[in-house]
């Protein structure tokens, strides 16, 4: 296989719907054209494999504690606090693409300010090396 591989990495807050990670993975696909797998942090993975059903979309888990080990292009010092990284939704595009993967962007946030998403870039020869999928 050729080409790249975008994965569309989300963050959340405890109260983000499902139509808030709708909201914020339109915005990012009308930004950086169409996600080919969706990725979140294992804890949160509920909401956005459900958005990935949806859309019919295979989601990506990444472990909770790899999470810091990923460089970020937003600081948020909320999200360190509460996750140790800059972005969850930043952090979980780079790890799930792999090894080699960019990120397109900062993240962007939903209108309701519940959700954030980030999109990340990889070869698209390369394996995903992210934890579980479905």
């Amino acid at each position: 296989m050729s080409g790249e591989i975008r994965v569309a990495g989300f963050g959340m807050r405890g109260s983000a719907t499902l139509g808030s990670l709708a909201v914020a993975l339109e915005r990012l696909e009308a930004q950086y054209g169409p996600a080919d797998r969706l990725a979140v942090a294992e804890s949160m993975r509920v909401r956005v494999q459900a958005l990935g059903e949806a859309r019919g979309l295979e989601t990506l888990a990444v472990p909770d504690e790899a999470l810091a080990s990923a460089e970020t292009l937003t600081h948020s010092p909320r999200s360190r606090r509460a996750r140790g990284t800059g972005s969850v939704a930043e952090a979980v595009a780079v790890l799930a693409a792999g090894p080699g993967a960019t990120l397109l962007g900062p993240r962007l946030i939903s209108k309701d300010r519940c959700a954030t998403a980030a999109m990340a870039v990889a070869a698209a020869a390369q394996d995903i090396p992210a934890g579980d999928t479905t």
